[in-house]
């Protein structure tokens, strides 16, 4: 396979997980509002997913590709963009609003902070990717596709769902159309796949950092949920019969469950 055929599979994939943001705006197609439980549940969801993608899937391959040693500094980079990222998102103050009523100007703001929010979903797709053609695996229109590929394209996609349930909430609130929630829900992850398509490339022609790119991955995704996800839900909670901690537990359980027997086939 061209290396465009290679990139142009990896940017598909990381477009599916965009679009699967546009699910979560879904439900308002038959509900006005989606109740709270429902929401933290959703959010202990995607937390499970993605710590089970994380250790059973980007650490387990980073291990099977480099040492200990070799991870460990993409756990830390993965770690430090996050955290740039959360100070990037909390000095812009983006206002939901202004995804419905932005100029160009605007928009190109968004997009930056939304870049950088959504890009350590995008390198985790693209990095999974890195042997894409190159071992054996499932074959789709004449690829051959790694388990970890599939396996983080669609931890990433379930993930996306209930970001954009908390995306079309306040949109919905202020009496944006019901198409325009789920554009603007899809517009939000719309970075990721072109943070696909960089990481694979990176990773693919500079094969020694390929336990790096897996670590770095692995570290942004635990630190996503650490510190956005489970609080998020938590917040969601806090009116709810036990904080709605059940739920949440509930939640991420199954979500390992779901993941898991995925990362050891």
């Amino acid at each position: 396979m061209s290396l465009l055929a290679n990139l142009t599979l990896v940017f598909v994939a990381g477009l599916i997980t965009a679009l699967a943001t546009g699910v979560g705006a879904l439900p308002f197609f038959l509900v006005d509002d989606i109740p709270d439980r429902w929401n933290v549940g959703l959010w202990g969801l995607a937390s499970g997913i993605m710590i089970a993608a994380s250790v059973f899937g980007l650490l387990k391959e980073g291990l099977a590709a480099g040492t200990i040693q070799e991870i460990i500094p993409g756990v830390i980079v993965g770690v430090l963009l996050v955290v740039v990222s959360h100070r990037v998102i909390t000095h812009a103050n983006v206002d939901p609003r202004d995804y419905a009523e932005a100029d160009f100007k605007k928009l190109v703001l968004i997009l930056g902070i939304l870049t950088v929010h959504s890009f350590p979903e995008g390198v985790a797709v693209g990095v999974s990717f890195a042997d894409l053609n190159l071992t054996e695996g499932p074959m789709l229109l004449g690829f051959s596709i790694p388990i970890l590929a599939i396996f983080m394209t669609i931890a990433i996609s379930i993930h996306n769902v209930p970001e954009g349930t908390a995306i079309s909430i306040p949109l919905r609130a202020m009496g944006v159309s019901k198409w325009k929630m789920v554009w603007w829900s899809i517009f939000s992850s719309l970075p990721q796949p072109v943070g696909a398509v960089l990481a694979f490339a990176f990773v693919r022609f500079a094969r020694d950092f390929l336990p790096f790119g897996f670590g770095f991955a692995a570290g942004a995704m635990v630190y996503l949920v650490l510190t956005e996800f489970i609080p998020e839900a938590l917040e969601l909670g806090e009116g709810l019969p036990n904080g709605a901690r059940p739920e949440l537990v509930a939640g991420i359980l199954l979500g390992v469950a779901v993941m898991v027997p995925l990362a050891i086939i």
